[in-house]
């Protein structure tokens, strides 16, 4: 589709790749604004049966793009949500750009009446972390890790993020993986139950692809079905709302003084210090 968002199809399996490797796969407001209209592709696709969301060049995705938030985004962007309104200052509403295109791609995910597979290749990180937990079902390569990560710019998480958790690992992992924020090797993630299996790199991609081109292959409607009565059961039908309160709350504490010392102290390779308020 563009230089940063590629779809790709392999018979009735679409693959979905985030292409934006020298800046980690991460996302300003045009990636994920493509991230948004390839998903819409495919979920809405009828010849697709199983879609895999994968990044370039062994990594998965490290979130939004914290280089072009600190830049001030790009001024053409930052007027979607504010037509008839003053544009507000600070980070907050150069993240609201990013996290409604993102939270829209992940609903999308959730009501699709077909498999979305995550292939993590690498980093899976803040908001690549939510990409992949809101897949049905996640593979990881040997090399793969994931981290939460948002605490680490003084953030409070988005993307599914602390949606996802609590109900893939319970309430005790959950919060040791935001207050402890740990870096998982893809062995650690499949004992906590966050990915399916983990595969060796070599061959990592057609690996993924072969298991969704055998799930393809199966009663697509009766498994969308099936989808959605689990996601009922797991009070998945709660999703829209939680997405709506994790932007609110991440813009709301993207103005404030511990990400702004966050950001900093990401970009200068230091510990930050963090006043723990707004």
């Amino acid at each position: 589709m563009t230089d940063s968002i590629r779809v790709e199809r392999h018979g009735a399996v679409g693959v979905i790749t985030i292409a934006r490797r020298e800046r980690f796969n991460s996302l300003d407001v045009e990636t994920a604004q493509d991230l948004r209209k390839a998903g819409l592709q495919c979920a809405r696709d009828p010849e697709l049966r199983a879609v895999i969301l994968r990044g370039d060049g062994g990594v998965f995705c490290s979130g939004a793009d914290l280089k072009y938030i600190r830049a001030g985004g790009d001024a053409a962007d930052l007027g979607y949500l504010q037509e008839g309104r003053e544009t507000p200052k600070g980070y907050g509403a150069i993240f609201q750009q990013i996290l409604e295109y993102l939270h829209s791609t992940i609903s999308e995910v959730k009501r699709a009446a077909k498999p979305f597979l995550a292939a993590v290749d690498g980093v899976a990180a803040a908001g690549g972390f939510g990409l992949a937990m809101s897949c049905d079902l996640v593979y990881a390569s040997e090399r793969a890790t994931f981290e939460w990560a948002y605490g680490k710019t003084g953030l409070t998480g988005a993307e599914s993020s602390t949606f996802f958790l609590p109900r893939l690992l319970g309430l005790r992992r959950a919060m040791e993986l935001v207050l402890v924020n740990p870096r998982l090797d893809a062995k650690t993630a499949l004992e906590w139950h966050l990915v399916n299996a983990v595969l060796p790199v070599e061959g990592f991609d057609d690996a993924v692809l072969e298991i969704a081109g055998r799930i393809a292959q199966g009663p697509t409607e009766a498994l969308g079905i099936a989808k959605n009565l689990i996601h009922q059961a797991a009070g998945v039908d709660r999703l829209d709302f939680h997405l709506d309160r994790e932007i609110e709350a991440l813009a709301r504490i993207a103005d404030g003084k511990d990400f702004a010392e966050g950001l900093d102290s990401f970009f200068a390779k230091r510990a930050p210090v963090f006043s723990g308020k707004n």
